[in-house]
Parts: C-alpha cells; structure tokens; sequence
C-alpha cells in the first residue's frame, strides 16, 4: 500500500481571505491533522491548548493544538489541528476528513465521500412522540 498526498486549503475561518495550500499526507490513522506552525500563524491561526500525542514508535510528545478551516474542492469544515514543530509534515488526519465528509479509498488512493449516518434515525420521520 503506497502512500497517499492530496492538497486541501487551509484558514483560519470559512470567511477568512489569508489561505495557504498545503500538500498533506493523508494519515486516517492520526485523529487530527499537522500543519508547521509558520504557516498556521501567517494564517492567524492560534493555538489554544497543549496536548500529548503517541508517535508509531510509542514516543509520546507535547503539541500545541488550535482550530483551522480545510477546504477541498470547493467543500469545507473545521477540525482541531495541530502546530507542527521543525521536521513535522503535515498530516491530513480523520477528524479533518470526517469534517469535509470524505474517507481514504485505500485501493484507489484517492478521497471520496462518505456516507454520512444519523444513527438512532433510522427508519421512520425525525418526529418525536410525547407520550
């Protein structure tokens, strides 16, 4: 299974003008994703809180965390994202995807919709009945 990048557009907020494209390496393994912290803060992006986060190697480290716009292909949303420090990569996680409502094809390596659930809904209208 080879590795897979796609570009998406980064802000600080679905009206923001300031945006950066970024080339991601999509990791649906990671929950959130990686943006260098230079970029985020031209952006206005600011962080809000630390958080640790396991490495593969069982590495545990400390990263700043705030909340970005992704765009990709015209569809957008907002997910946490994470201040990358010097030799971090920026890293597409499954939070942001689940934003924008995609999932990985691992065969095609591509990003296509998902199909979205409301589970408890199923079968019948939204309506509540008081009894």
């Amino acid at each position: 299974m080879g590795l897979t990048h796609q570009q998406l557009i980064v802000k600080e907020s679905h009206r923001s003008r300031r945006k950066a494209v970024v080339k991601f390496l999509i990791d649906s393994g990671a929950v959130y994703s990686l943006v260098p912290t230079p970029r985020l803060r031209r952006l206005g992006i600011e962080p809000h809180r630390e958080l640790e986060f396991v490495l593969a190697d069982g590495t545990t480290i400390t990263r700043k965390v705030g909340d970005a716009y992704f765009e990709f292909r015209g569809e957008g949303g907002a997910a946490p994202v994470i201040f990358g420090e010097a030799g971090d990569k920026p890293l597409l996680g499954a939070t942001t995807l689940e934003s924008l409502g995609l999932v990985l094809n691992p065969f095609k390596r591509q990003l296509v919709p998902m199909r979205l659930m409301l589970a408890g809904m199923g079968g019948g209208s939204a309506r509540t009945r008081r009894d």
